[in-house]
């Protein structure tokens, strides 16, 4: 007789809240709350802001936990790692949690009990070589170090691309693994009547989003270029002065959907990007898509958005001048690359999730000594 799979009732998931993931652990939970599952947030690296912790306060099913500790690929972090790793243990055992997601691979390696998810949002190594196009410097052996036995402790690894889930197996012999891809609810994010701009939005003060070429372009287009985001890093670091674009500073989920439905054109020349929200939700709100020539943007968008070689300053400005003065092609690209994106919807991003969270939970404790098939480095 056929029975139902295991299904978790309470997961410890894990999110930093200065970037991508925070918005991807949100729209995750609601989804599993839908689903009947209850998710404890842990959110580390820095407090919530006001808006953050009302967008998370208004999942019902979520309970958000907060402590600034320092997440594993920020500057000298591993007394703060120490530190959070006994305060997770202590909420995964206070609220009695079936399963572990955790967005920073390094906690993997905790003696949880319980299975584990291990998320491979990004990894400082392949931010290395993609960005400085070097290995990188010792200093970050311990990270790597950290990062392999969390990725060999863990019951399962998932990545947002095939792009993302290679550079694991490169960088730390991640044997299996599967692709789970980001997902976002078609409903936040819809065109609207569409202004002459441009749009930009992310981790601004990241130069792996390469923000600096389209400042370096901007004065020369036909059309002005704003740029959503955080200037300042986690550690303190301000972006080189930014000439010519309109900052617009940190945008909460709403206001952010308003402009992406309202702006024509969303360029992201990234050189590193192992999926980009930010581009899912433009794509959602009828953007055409300017993007940098990367494997997993390709991946993900390819047919359906230009790509720009992220150093080719000239390219970027002749694709964007390209949209801007051709409204039939610009149009068409948008409804090309909004199509693409309703087929990475959050309901199928949860689904996909819930079944390895059913797959764990059926194959039972304890966890075999081989983990998931990685290997030390």
């Amino acid at each position: 007789m056929w029975q139902r799979p295991p299904l978790p009732r309470t997961i410890l998931m894990t999110a930093d809240t200065v970037g991508g993931v925070w918005s991807h652990a949100l729209e995750l939970s609601r989804e599993l709350g839908m689903l009947g599952i209850g998710v404890v947030l842990a959110a580390l690296g820095r407090r919530p802001s006001p808006t953050q912790a009302r967008d998370a306060q208004a999942i019902p099913t979520l309970s958000l936990h907060a402590a600034p500790y320092r997440l594993p690929w920020m500057e000298d972090p591993w007394t703060d790692v120490d530190q959070a790793s006994e305060w997770l243990l202590a909420l995964a055992a206070g609220f009695e949690c079936d399963v572990v997601h955790l967005s920073e691979p390094v906690f993997a390696a905790l003696p949880w009990g319980v299975p584990t998810v291990a998320v491979g949002h990004s990894c400082v190594l392949s931010w290395y070589a993609a960005v400085r196009g070097e290995a990188a410097p010792p200093a970050w052996r311990r990270y790597r170090r950290r990062m392999t036995e969390g990725l060999r402790s863990s019951d399962a690894v998932v990545a947002p691309s095939m792009a993302m889930l290679g550079e694991l197996r490169r960088l730390y012999r991640v044997r299996n693994g599967r692709v789970i891809r980001n997902g976002r609810d078609a409903a936040r994010y819809t065109p609207g009547r569409k202004d002459d701009t441009v749009l930009t939005a992310g981790r601004l003060w990241d130069s792996g989003k390469n923000v600096l070429a389209l400042a370096k372009v901007a004065e020369r287009l036909t059309w002005p270029v704003q740029a959503a985001g955080d200037t300042c890093s986690p550690d303190g670091d301000e972006t080189p002065a930014i000439h010519g674009l309109e900052l617009l500073g940190t945008l909460g989920q709403e206001e952010l959907a308003s402009r992406m439905s309202r702006a024509a054109i969303f360029a992201l020349p990234a050189r590193y990007e192992p999926f980009g929200l930010s581009v899912l939700e433009a794509a959602l709100s009828g953007c055409a898509l300017v993007l940098g020539d990367i494997p997993s943007l390709r991946e993900l968008w390819s047919g359906v958005a230009l790509f720009v070689p992220p150093d080719d300053a000239d390219a970027l400005e002749r694709a964007i001048e390209a949209l801007i003065a051709d409204a039939s092609l610009r149009k068409g690209l948008a409804a090309r690359a909004r199509r693409r994106a309703l087929s990475y919807g959050a309901a199928r991003m949860a689904t996909a999730y819930v079944e390895l969270y059913a797959e764990l939970l059926r194959a039972g404790r304890p966890r075999p000594a081989s983990g998931n098939g990685a290997a030390c480095a």
